[in-house]
């Protein structure tokens, strides 16, 4: 029973008991392997993939072939390369499973199928759109124009189940800074949070 994604459907997409009964046929999930790829640079995304249990992560490659990680998704959330799916064009990016997950597999049709049982879903997932938009604007200009220390702190508002779950390196790629410099703001923060008796 995928009960996260059901309560994802109704609680964020209005989809009532009758029409989750109608589509819950079409629902499609995987069971994914630790390390397994869902997606490699070079393919067609053709899902979104609703993190039922796990962690994923969306990940492109530099001209040196360094990691570069764009996005966590732990429980609940969701994770694709939208310009590949809406587009049809050949992804520049990963996506592999940090854990054993549970994923749901979102494609054009099942969409379309949740819009035909649901009038009010075509809006609620246009906001969940804009939504992503907001977060990805936010991210930008926080790696443009803000201190190491203050992405590490919105990473943790943002991420705060992921900190013990995934290698302290992934998170400084998730971040722009090394390993080293993100071990460093670790403990100034450890110093200024610890009150001595």
């Amino acid at each position: 029973m995928l009960q996260n994604f059901k309560t994802y459907l109704i609680d964020n997409m209005g989809v009532d008991e009758a029409a989750y009964q109608q589509i819950h046929p079409s629902i499609k999930s995987i069971s994914v392997n630790k390390n397994q790829q869902l997606l490699q640079a070079g393919d067609i995304c053709k899902y979104t993939f609703f993190v039922e249990k796990g962690i994923l992560r969306l990940f492109g490659l530099d001209e040196a072939g360094k990691e570069n990680i764009l996005q966590f998704g732990t429980e609940n959330w969701l994770v694709s390369d939208r310009d590949s799916v809406y587009f049809k064009e050949p992804s520049n990016y990963y996506i592999d499973a940090l854990e054993d997950a549970v994923v749901v597999l979102l494609d054009e049709e099942f969409i379309e199928s949740l819009a035909r049982v649901t009038p009010s879903f075509r809006k609620k997932n246009e906001k969940l759109l804009h939504n992503h938009i907001r977060h990805l604007n936010k991210r930008i200009h926080l790696l443009l124009g803000a201190s190491a220390k203050k992405r590490y702190l919105e990473f943790i508002k943002m991420y705060p189940d992921v900190m013990l779950r995934v290698p302290q390196w992934m998170i400084a790629s998730y971040l722009g800074i090394t390993p080293e410099s993100l071990s460093r703001i670790r403990k100034d923060l450890a110093k200024e949070n610890f009150a001595p008796y």
